[in-house]
């Protein structure tokens, strides 16, 4: 059996986006007040300028991290868990109501399209209280798969024979 060749394929910034918006599938990766990683599974989308948007709470940890330390990590998965992923760093803000309002919509179009009942949508956020994290990329690693090394997958095929 041929066995899978991991790959890195770097990619511009229009790659980039093109990759991350059909994936919300994420980890999120904030600075603790210690120094620490902390990390997160979230859900995410691209909004039309091209940053990466995740809905939170503004007393979630992810949140206050980035209040006092504008960077995040994200890494964004694909949904099988083989399938491709990047990681991609950033300059991150935290909107909270009542300026997350249409950002959050834009945030849920970026995900689901359109919402059945827009007021109702915005009503729901209000009453919640959510916040949306915004990232902008400023640089991200290749587009990677998981396998093994081209040469090793070589090796394991020509012994299988």
């Amino acid at each position: 059996m041929a066995r899978t060749v991991a790959k890195a394929d770097g990619v511009d910034r229009a790659g980039l986006l093109e990759f991350i918006r059909p994936r919300h599938h994420m980890i999120l990766s904030t600075v603790r007040s210690t120094g620490s990683p902390q990390m997160s599974p979230v859900t995410g989308g691209v909004d039309q300028q091209g940053r990466i948007v995740i809905s939170t709470y503004p007393g979630r940890a992810k949140a206050a991290n980035l209040r006092r330390t504008p960077v995040a990590g994200v890494v964004v998965l694909s949904d099988e868990f083989n399938g491709a992923w990047v990681q991609v760093d950033g300059d991150a803000e935290v909107l909270d109501m009542p300026e997350a309002e249409d950002a959050l919509v834009d945030y849920f179009r970026s995900i689901s399209g359109e919402h059945p009942d827009w007021d109702e949508y915005r009503a729901a956020m209000r009453t919640q209280g959510k916040s949306l994290i915004r990232i902008t990329p400023t640089s991200w690693g290749p587009i990677a798969t998981g396998g093994f090394p081209a040469d090793v997958a070589a090796r394991l095929d020509a012994h299988d024979r």
